[in-house]
């Protein structure tokens, strides 16, 4: 049975982990944790990644009835659609967060292509990385759009907007987000310094994602 204090303990955490390493900024981007095959904890609309408290994480239904009314005691981040998207496609995703960091966000605001074969944690959390177009936050169209990719990557570059990176569990999903964002770092970083990286064979990336042993390798459609 999960633990849903521990949940938001969790998530309480991994926003102020967030915010303390610039993958956040101020009240923008929302998280979120799977609680059960129907139900998930997601931030409070216009809640703040640093400060988050047990009561601005709202219970939420995965799959509402078509035409039931949804009623919560806070009103949910906006993002709720997109957030529902990735777990009614991917039950074996626990955590979904969405940010706008500084790197990220200017990746996704170009056509720069990130690699997975530089170093074994982008190998590792970098595999499939896609890309969704601009649509307005919050709405249904990215909704569906989040759910057009959702089961090709685990990594989504918002288009104009961020990105929305979700994995097993909340730690799992923060490590991914983290090395997203160094890799976006060093991306533009190689460019402006027309440093020219060094990729690593195509099969040593394929024997580390198969036989390293850091945990079974996804299966993708």
């Amino acid at each position: 049975m999960t633990d849903v204090s521990e949940l938001r303990r969790q998530l309480r955490e991994a926003g102020r982990y967030m915010l303390d390493n610039e993958l956040a900024w101020g009240n923008a981007g929302n998280i979120s944790a799977r609680v059960s095959e129907d139900q998930c904890l997601i931030a409070a609309s216009g809640t703040e990644m640093g400060a988050l408290q047990d009561d601005d994480l709202v219970l939420c239904a995965i799959a509402p009835q078509d035409g039931q009314a949804e009623t919560y005691r806070r009103k949910p981040s906006k993002e709720l659609p997109m957030h529902r998207a990735v777990y009614q496609v991917r039950p074996d995703v626990g955590a979904v967060l969405h940010s706008s960091p500084f790197y990220g966000t200017l990746v996704a605001c170009s056509q720069l292509e990130l690699p997975g074969d530089w170093f074994v944690e982008d190998m590792y959390y970098l595999e499939r990385v896609a890309r969704v177009p601009y649509y307005h936050p919050g709405s249904q169209a990215l909704g569906d759009a989040v759910r057009e990719q959702a089961t090709k990557a685990n990594i989504l570059l918002l288009q104009n907007h961020g990105v929305l990176v979700y994995d097993s569990n909340v730690r799992e999903a923060l490590m991914a987000l983290h090395t997203l964002e160094l890799v976006c770092r060093m991306a533009v970083t190689m460019r402006s310094a027309n440093i020219e990286p060094q990729p690593l064979p195509a099969e040593t990336v394929h024997d580390f994602l198969n036989n390293a042993g850091y945990r079974p390798r996804r299966e993708w459609p």
